[in-house]
């Protein structure tokens, strides 16, 4: 339902309880009529308008506002009412749509569309830029050749230092006790600075790994390091 036809206090409350991070609202993933979507538990969006994070979010005086307030949104159709499962994220509509604090309600309400415009707006200029590349001017093309070419060299040069790290880690792991990675953050969720640090490192060890592995093993072990630890503080 379009914004203009929303009350202003309902549509005010809708936009702020969107905002998980502003609001504090409770947001669970899950599947209904095959579509992704967002919904949460009628009590957690009570309690994010009766006790807000901030002093100038919206506030309901009484638990009695707020479901009324949510009564509306439920009308308007900005969320609606769902069944669930026990420990399922695949919901399904509910044909009485009310509102409880009990029950379950999904996000109808997609917030603004803006970003989405501005980004179909930017792929088909990029769409554009590309079939009239013939037209532009020499330098520019120069240059997007060259972009280009580096692109293209740091990516070839990424799969060579894959590569060269693997027959390294491979023949390390023949000729010495452990493995040696180069770059072992390589291939980490980490930044692209971060995966270039540090410059190698080594595989961890078989025994340490068993002991990992084997908890009363690595108990004992924890045991010795404590005693011989006492031990020296006594002397």
């Amino acid at each position: 339902m379009a914004d203009e036809q929303v009350p202003k206090e309902v549509m005010t409350i809708t936009k702020y309880l969107y905002n998980a991070s502003k609001s504090g609202l409770h947001i669970r993933e899950g599947v209904l009529n095959g579509r992704r979507v967002q919904y949460f538990k009628g009590k957690s969006a009570v309690n994010a308008l009766i006790k807000p994070k901030t002093s100038s979010a919206p506030k309901c005086g009484s638990e009695e506002e707020a479901i009324e307030l949510l009564e509306d949104m439920v009308a308007y159709q900005l969320i609606v009412r769902c069944d669930r499962k026990e420990n399922q994220n695949v919901l399904h509509p509910s044909p009485f749509q009310e509102f409880k604090k009990d029950y379950y309600y999904a996000w109808v309400y997609e917030g603004s569309q803006l970003l989405v415009i501005l980004g179909g707006i930017g792929l088909v200029g990029i769409v554009l830029a590309g079939v009239m590349f013939p037209l532009w001017p020499a330098t520019l093309r120069q240059g997007t050749w060259y972009l280009s070419v580096g692109a293209l060299g740091l990516l070839g040069l990424l799969f060579v230092i894959a590569i060269v790290r693997l027959i390294v880690y491979v023949i390390s792991l023949v000729v010495l006790p452990r493995g040696l990675w180069i770059f072992p953050n390589l291939f980490e969720d980490v930044g692209f600075i971060e995966s270039f640090i540090p410059l190698y490192g080594w595989d961890e060890p078989k025994d340490s790994a068993a002991a990992a592995g084997n908890p009363s093993a690595g108990g004992t072990t924890t045991a010795t390091t404590t005693t011989g630890a006492t031990s020296a503080d006594g002397k």
